[in-house]
């Protein structure tokens, strides 16, 4: 009788990468071992090459998992760069590891997947089309305006810690608030 237990290798997929998220946001790929990833999902080592093919592999995956659920929580209805800004803040503050695992991928792959591109394309495209609609400037290019606002959409959560600890603590709604009033008026047609 075999008294192994029943594989799933969807939920072990699935473990793994929450356990490749968990280490990678900590160390990135250049310090992110495969041995605690396997240790940290309960799961044999041999099944991530089986899942992902190899470490860089199972670090796209993770990037590529972070960044659609950037996409997902901040969506750009008709290009409105203030909801956008709003939506983006709220998820980046309430998810710490994915703000580790965008600074990692910024700091160790050149190379963006297909996937990342089409998601960035289609938000110039939004931007772009309210500009053409007069309901944001037009005077700067659309990629310029969106990653400006991109940008400033963690200009509180990722502030030198100086800064953020010469201010009262716990202030987030407050730096929302600024930011959106910010994004307005940088977006504001002329």
């Amino acid at each position: 009788m075999n008294t192994a237990r029943p594989r799933d290798a969807a939920a072990t997929k699935a473990l793994l990468l929450e356990a490749a998220t968990a280490e990678f946001a900590e160390h990135g790929l250049a310090g992110g071992r495969i041995d605690r990833v396997a240790e940290r999902a309960g799961a044999n080592k041999r099944l991530i090459y089986v899942y992902f093919g190899d470490k860089n592999q199972l670090f796209d995956a993770v990037v590529e998992e972070e960044a659609r659920a950037v996409f997902e929580a901040a969506p750009m209805a008709d290009g409105d760069l203030r909801a956008f800004a709003a939506a983006r803040f709220d998820y980046m503050l309430a998810n710490a590891a994915s703000r580790r695992i965008g600074t990692w991928r910024t700091l160790e792959q050149i190379e963006p997947a297909p996937a990342e591109v089409d998601r960035f394309r289609a938000r110039v495209d939004a931007v772009t089309a309210a500009q053409k609609e007069g309901r944001i400037r037009a005077d700067l290019p659309a990629a310029d305006l969106f990653a400006i606002v991109l940008r400033m959409t963690e200009s509180w959560l990722s502030a030198p810690p100086a800064l953020t600890a010469a201010v009262e603590p716990d202030r987030f709604e407050e730096h929302r608030a600024a930011l959106v009033e910010a994004v307005r008026s940088v977006v504001e047609p002329r």
